[in-house]
């Protein structure tokens, strides 16, 4: 039986304070492996920026979150850092939440959860930077930004930075269950 041994860290502590190494680790790998194309949850676009410039070379897709998501019409990437990561060649996606959306809205009226933010709570079970990585894949690939069953590196973190780094075959949130994390490259113990 054939085996690969693929280093792991897991940080004591959840944060921005793990974005460069998180970064580091995930553009080594993306080396070994041949891959591609990057995926980087970003909000403010400070870690996409940083991103853009570590994966140079890559193919990169900044993942946004959604406009509205802190409150109507507004959108959380700042103008300097959207900038920066055009420049260097990144693309940038802003879409619908894949755990979130409609079905968020039926929470907030009406009070009770459904399939998707009950995906979202399990999910986090393993860390809310791994919850994103599964989310921004399927976002992209919905978006026609990744290729689906291609390998790709998601990176995303927990509130700010980066702490999570994953290699994942993309699926489209309609196949969800088509998508298979294959290798975890770094995450909180905690957090």
């Amino acid at each position: 039986m054939e085996t690969t041994t693929v280093p792991t860290v897991y940080f004591e502590r959840p944060g921005p304070q793990n974005t460069e190494q998180t970064l580091e680790m995930a553009r080594r790998r993306a080396e070994e492996l041949g891959v591609k194309t990057v995926l980087v949850a970003s909000t403010t676009g400070e870690t996409g920026a940083r991103a853009v410039e570590v994966f140079h070379g890559l193919e990169v897709v900044v993942v946004t979150h959604s406009t509205g998501f802190r409150g109507p019409n507004v959108q959380e990437l700042l103008p300097e850092h959207e900038a920066a990561i055009r420049a260097r060649g990144g693309r940038i996606l802003t879409c619908q939440h894949a755990f979130g959306g409609v079905n968020r809205a039926v929470r907030k009226k009406m009070g009770t959860y459904l399939t998707d933010e009950i995906i979202a709570y399990t999910l986090r079970t393993f860390g809310e930077g791994m919850k994103v990585c599964l989310e921004i894949a399927l976002m992209a690939a919905d978006a026609g930004q990744v290729a689906v069953g291609e390998p790709c590196i998601a990176v995303a973190g927990t509130g700010r930075g980066a702490d999570t780094a994953v290699v994942l075959t993309p699926a489209n949130a309609q196949s969800f269950f088509d998508l298979q994390v294959m290798e975890v490259l770094a995450k909180p113990r905690l957090g």
